[in-house]
């Protein structure tokens, strides 16, 4: 179940991700984030109910919710035309926790492949944080590139693997592979995406200040 959550996982970022490229109209991304929002919701929840008190389900499950009141609270701000300063902040709280679920995964769990994923995930949140909680709207369009790349290579990609039962053969390689891959590529994209001049923040309800 978990699985079939990540693709719309990668669904809701790849389409925010556009949003903050400015290919997507800010509200009309706002009904995507409150379905997968409430699926992020039910779905640990379920899991949580059901594990018969295993920790390591519950730990996994737990994670989602982070997901989940993220996209909720970007539906909130999209339909209620709301600042984006309060989920600039739970970001960095969100960024902060999946730095502990990372070393959950490489520490206990032996899962380099979601460590490394939960990483992508805090660097990708860090951005958030930056974006709406510090008014950082140079780093807008950077951002929602990260956001797109990332729909993909944590979202669709690690469900289609999940779900064809592909996942753990040579997990510490690709683990390794998508580590350099990620810091090459958000590196990359950087240079032709990085802030010129000295941005003013942008209006609530704007993409950069309404959206994850």
């Amino acid at each position: 179940m978990a699985a079939v959550g990540l693709i719309y996982v990668g669904a809701v970022l790849f389409l925010n991700g556009a949003m903050l490229l400015g290919w997507v109209e800010a509200r009309s991304a706002a009904p995507l984030n409150l379905f997968v929002g409430i699926l992020q919701v039910i779905t640990p929840t379920f899991l949580i109910f059901t594990a018969a008190g295993d920790p390591v389900i519950v730990l996994n499950a737990s994670g989602l919710y982070l997901f989940g009141f993220t996209y909720l609270y970007v539906a909130c701000n999209l339909f209620f035309n709301l600042d984006g300063t309060g989920l600039g902040y739970f970001s960095l709280f969100v960024a902060v926790a999946a730095v502990a679920y990372s070393l959950v995964n490489f520490m206990r769990l032996g899962d380099p492949v979601f460590g490394v994923i939960w990483l992508y995930w805090a660097f990708l949140w860090l951005l958030f944080f930056l974006v709406l909680g510090r008014g950082m709207e140079g780093l807008g369009r950077y951002t929602g590139a990260v956001a797109a790349i990332q729909g993909w290579a944590t979202g669709a990609l690690p469900a289609a693997v999940l779900l064809l039962g592909f996942w753990g053969r040579n997990a510490t390689l690709i683990a390794w592979v998508a580590a350099i891959a990620g810091i090459v590529v958000f590196a990359a994209i950087y240079v032709p995406l990085r802030p010129k001049g000295t941005a003013t923040p942008a209006p609530s309800g704007t993409p950069s200040a309404a959206a994850v």
